[in-house]
């Protein structure tokens, strides 16, 4: 989650891939479940497959906003 870069997002399904284990999504998504320090560690950026906004411990509404707004201020 730390190579995901700023103003950008990636899937659940890609970061399994990353680690060579394509069929490791459910791991993936429980380990960024678990990050207790988001604010070093962005785990708002990884979304689901088809785009939704799912599994973010502060909330969707806020995982959006992070989004849109690294999105709007990514200089």
């Amino acid at each position: 989650m730390q190579d995901i870069a700023y103003g950008t997002t990636t899937t659940y399904q890609k970061q399994a891939e990353k680690i060579n284990n394509p069929k490791a999504i459910r791991a993936v998504a429980s380990a960024n479940g678990h990050n207790r320090i988001s604010i070093i560690i962005p785990c708002h950026r990884v979304i689901g497959k088809d785009g939704k906004m799912i599994g973010y411990g502060g909330g969707i509404e806020r995982k959006k906003w992070l989004i849109q707004h690294e999105e709007n201020n990514n200089t």
